[in-house]
């Protein structure tokens, strides 16, 4: 879930419009990428005349830029010819740190584990690629693992797992084509992996980063039991700046941070290289998976089910890039905070899960892009800045869930209206079935409960009103989780927490005028948005009658 999206730095800007073939700046979308949604930095006096003016219809409209047509598909041909002319591209090893204390590869092993656990694809991870090199300097044959692990929880849903699964059966036939041993472990990492490593005699063991409390427990587990003389190597793969390269610290806005981001953007945001065909066959294969009984047998909620528009895997996402290139990247920075509009992205599901690259979407936008004018560099500002600072937040605030994660001007305002009379108050089965007054608020649970989607605007207004119509902050942080965490296809991602906490408790927010109820805390409400899009027209598409 995206919290915001803020006008995009100047220093972005111009990088991306400096002709620059090879290392390529940025500027992306952050929140959810399924939907992104723009307020200003400064106080509300201090907005622009400019982010305040609506497009008049009356306006003659500007003659479209020629465009040679492709046909579909182009974005994958054009991706495979850039990734085997950049085959020796050097791997930064700003990219990665050690782990574990061992730092050399055990000698007389018998191939190089690659431990997937938020990046699940092939091409454009960087994780694999530094394992493959790894392998391939020592002569030794490599592996990918993943291990499967499905929390007792409400949490759990078909929609996730199934999305999730699907994904990984497609990383399981590139790596069968590529010579790779795909293996699927089920249970804990530092239950299954260590023994994994050993029965296997593994030489080292490189992994990707995920800056969530839970993957950050994994990734202790497994270090503790590991034997001591094995590699543990973490590669962020999934930020375009590694996160402990961006700032050492807790960032308190997109400001304190787009700059530190900007100044080392060109040493990272760089082509991939090929993972190709390896060339060291393994002794043992990997156990064959049966993809479609593993789904069948996992023990989750069926009832939030899979969605129709979103499709797994890598192909699917690389699709919905190409359509947000060819179609929706033009409107964009227009019409991102229009629900009604196809603007935006839709490519959360597949970032989240780890899909696609963050930074091949930034590379290809810019590269494919460039008709699209001001939008790509409002799209990267949300990428780049916007999306890590996310990551950012939750790696150093261990509170990144709850209300004393926020500032002590939040938590001090919150807590001095924490007793304010509420004009309504729901209960958390009210609410997860849409049973409000609000016809606007109903709509929007109702496409996430029903989509898996939800747009970034509509889950600022969405996010805050569950603070107004709840008996405490606490209260409402809790149900806006869990409602964003079981529904949404993003979810339970730091773009979610991050979007759930600024809507709540002014996460890298300012405070604003004192009002009842929200204190200091940014508002929103209905009227507002009657100004910014067609209310009605989103109410009568997603508001059942019966609701």
């Amino acid at each position: 879930m995206l919290h915001c999206v803020w006008r995009s730095s100047s220093r972005i800007s111009q990088l991306l419009i400096q002709p620059n073939p090879r290392p390529i700046t940025v500027v992306y979308f952050t929140n959810s990428l399924t939907s992104e949604t723009t307020m200003s930095d400064k106080k509300r006096k201090a907005t622009s005349a400019a982010a305040a003016k609506e497009p008049s219809a009356k306006q003659p409209k500007l003659a479209p830029a020629k465009e040679e047509k492709k046909a579909a598909g182009w974005l994958q041909s054009l991706v495979q010819q850039q990734r085997s002319e950049n085959n020796d591209m050097k791997f930064n090893k700003k990219r990665l740190h050690f782990i574990s204390d061992a730092v050399k590869i055990k000698q007389g092993s018998e191939g190089v584990l690659y431990w997937m656990l938020r990046d699940n694809r092939v091409q454009d991870n960087w994780a694999l690629i530094h394992a493959q090199r790894l392998a391939m300097k020592e002569s030794l044959p490599l592996h990918v693992c993943f291990c499967l692990v499905v929390p007792k929880s409400q949490l759990s849903t078909l929609r996730h797992f199934s999305f999730m699964l699907k994904g990984l059966e497609e990383v399981a036939k590139e790596c069968k084509h590529l010579d790779i041993q795909f293996h699927l472990l089920h249970g804990a990492p530092g239950e299954v992996l260590p023994g994994f490593v050993s029965d296997r005699s593994f030489g080292a063991v490189v992994t990707d980063f995920y800056p969530l409390r839970e993957p950050q427990q994994w990734l202790k587990d497994v270090k503790k039991r590991l034997p001591k003389e094995i590699p543990l190597i973490q590669v962020d793969a999934h930020n375009i700046v590694p996160c402990w390269e961006a700032s050492p610290k807790l960032e308190y806005a997109a400001r304190t941070i787009r700059g530190k981001i900007t100044k080392v953007l060109s040493d990272f945001l760089t082509d991939f290289p090929l993972v190709e065909k390896h060339p060291h066959a393994a002794t043992r294969a990997a156990k064959p998976v049966d993809w479609d009984k593993t789904l069948t047998s996992l023990s989750v909620d069926r009832t939030v089910g899979e969605t129709e528009w979103a499709k797994p895997g890598t192909k699917a996402g690389m699709a919905m890039l190409e359509s947000f290139i060819d179609v929706r990247l033009k409107l964009f920075d227009a019409q991102r905070n229009d629900p009604n509009a196809p603007a935006l992205s839709q490519l959360s599901p597949w970032i989240r899960f780890g899909h696609i690259s963050a930074q091949r979407v930034a590379l290809q936008v810019q590269r494919s892009g460039r008709t699209a004018g001001v939008s790509v560099a409002s799209f990267i500002e949300e990428l780049v800045v916007r999306r890590e600072l996310t990551d950012n937040f939750c790696f150093y605030n261990e509170k990144y869930d709850s209300v004393e994660g926020a500032y002590e001007w939040a938590q001090k305002t919150l807590k001095d209206h924490a007793k304010d009379k509420r004009p309504y108050l729901y209960t958390k089965e009210q609410l997860e079935k849409a049973k409000t007054h609000d016809k606007l608020w109903n709509a929007a649970q109702y496409q996430m409960v029903s989509e898996g989607k939800m747009h970034g605007f509509l889950r600022m207004y969405w996010a805050k009103k569950i603070l107004e119509w709840t008996s405490s902050p606490e209260e409402a942080l809790s149900i806006a989780l869990y409602l964003n965490d079981r529904y949404e296809l993003d979810g339970q991602d730091p773009n979610g927490f991050v979007g759930c906490m600024w809507s709540i408790c002014g996460i890298h927010d300012q405070g604003w005028a004192e009002r009842p109820i929200f204190g200091k805390i940014r508002y929103m409400n209905y009227k507002g948005c009657l100004r910014k899009f067609n209310v009605a027209q989103f109410e009568k598409k997603y508001c059942p009658k019966n609701l």
